[in-house]
């Protein structure tokens, strides 16, 4: 049992946000109420508590004894959460963890132990392994080994066999059997016929469709920007329109299959545009913002280099702050990590030859709160949203909530609670992030996941 108490309660499904004490018992929470009283929870009053004799150091640095009507199993934990946030346990629809076939970058113990640092009860992997996971045995290994960790670990299963963009896999078998969407991230679509029945073939299983956006023909050099900083760096680029242009066409073919698809990782302004247009005409499109995307600009490469190499890239100011407009407004649903892990040696390469990505679960929140709560972009509660509710309703799940009879998944952190970021201390295998040595607010101080503390901070 947990007793949450004087925590800010920020709900965006049931629209809370004020001080509450939550009790949590077993994988559910109990009661969420103004007050909850130590001694009635002993006594039994809310029914959580039915034996008496044993203690447990509290989170505050207290032994609480049980007593009354309580057994002598029972033990209650207090969590002092004066000042700090008490919210819904974040998901992130977007991750790689590299497992199976690159797991010296990362595996899904590992990951599992970042997302739960970085405030995440679910994530969303990724279909690009190796296999990949177009075929039942590989699906089966990411489900049964993600259902060993401490978190809920949903996984993605490919639209095309070994992502070559030719053949369908057995969307009915792989969905039958536990694929939660459909994606073949890091490479795009480039068959429009291919992703027209692929798109059909998820309306009827109601199953999501997310895609990478970018069409080879309009990259010189990926990672970088095409602009003034690959001019700089004599390094020819990616440009906004490889995205556009191939965000416009599967707009088209969302609307005309009512397939739900999501644009992955936006990072043109152009394409937010396109994004806002086609949800008002009716499409079931979403897009997802990574938090390097509404934080940094191509400038970021000058100064971090490979660490700031990323598919998409990053892109100017202007793109920024229309990133953040569409979070604002909705036309971007979700804010996700697009977490990707590499070894130092592969990121130590030059910037031609090292590979896209960074690390994101351990800092996306704090990023968050720095980039659009403390700028006044958006509400506390408008970022709960984007990193939990809408993830876990494009992904056909129950969100998590902190209400009466909910799962106990929940995140407690401190909006100006201030950390470093060190790469001695990610809990991922991988350090590769822009963001060592930046400080931060948002510390998150407890994570809680079917009622167990998996994480402290």
């Amino acid at each position: 049992m947990i007793l949450i108490k004087n925590g800010r309660v920020v709900d965006p499904v049931t629209n809370t946000d004020e001080v509450m004490d939550v009790l949590v018992e077993g994988k559910k929470i109990v009661k969420v109420a103004k007050e909850i009283k130590e001694e009635d929870v002993k006594a039994g009053v809310y029914g959580a508590c039915e034996n008496s004799g044993a203690s447990a150091d509290g989170a505050a640095g207290s032994a609480y004894e049980n007593s009354g009507a309580c057994g002598a199993s029972a033990e209650l934990e207090v969590i002092d959460a004066t000042g700090l946030v008490v919210a819904p346990g974040l998901c992130d629809a977007h991750v790689h963890f590299r497992d199976p076939g690159f797991t010296y970058k990362e595996d899904i113990e590992s990951g599992a132990k970042a997302a739960a640092r970085g405030g995440f009860t679910t994530v969303i992997l990724m279909a690009n392994t190796k296999p990949s996971v177009d075929n039942l045995e590989t699906l089966n290994y990411c489900i049964k080994k993600g259902e060993q960790t401490d978190i809920h670990i949903l996984q993605t299963a490919n639209v095309t066999c070994g992502m070559m963009g030719k053949e369908l896999v057995d969307m009915d078998l792989l969905a039958k059997n536990g694929a939660c969407g459909f994606t073949d991230d890091g490479l795009p679509l480039m068959d429009e016929k291919v992703l027209y029945e692929a798109l059909k073939k998820a309306y009827e299983l109601d199953l999501p469709v997310s895609l990478h956006e970018e069409d080879p023909f309009f990259i010189k050099h990926p990672g970088v920007n095409m602009g003034e900083v690959s001019k700089k760096l004599n390094y020819g680029g990616a440009s906004r329109t490889a995205e556009d242009i191939m965000v416009a066409r599967d707009c088209v073919l969302a609307l005309d299959t009512g397939a739900s698809v999501c644009i992955q990782h936006i990072s043109s302004g152009n394409s937010v545009d396109i994004v806002r247009a086609f949800k008002k005409m009716g499409a079931d499109v979403h897009a997802e913002a990574t938090p390097h995307h509404f934080t940094l600009t191509e400038e970021a490469v000058l100064k971090y280099g490979t660490n700031a190499r990323m598919n998409p890239p990053l892109r100017t100011e202007e793109d920024r702050r229309r990133i953040i407009e569409g979070l604002k407004d909705g036309t971007i649903d979700m804010i996700v990590t697009d977490h990707a892990p590499h070894s130092k040696e592969e990121k130590a390469r030059e910037l031609a030859k090292a590979p896209s990505g960074i690390t994101g679960l351990e800092t996306s929140l704090s990023l968050g709160v720095k980039s659009l709560v403390k700028t006044g972009e958006i509400s506390m509660m408008k970022l709960i949203e984007l990193m939990s509710t809408n993830p876990y309703k494009f992904y056909r799940m129950t969100p998590a909530s902190i209400s009466d009879g909910a799962i106990a998944d929940i995140v407690i952190f401190g909006e100006d609670a201030l950390w470093t970021v060190k790469e001695e201390e990610f809990a991922s295998k991988a350090s590769n992030s822009p963001f060592i040595g930046w400080e931060l607010p948002g510390k998150v101080f407890f994570t809680i996941c079917n009622g167990n503390v998996v994480y402290r901070g």
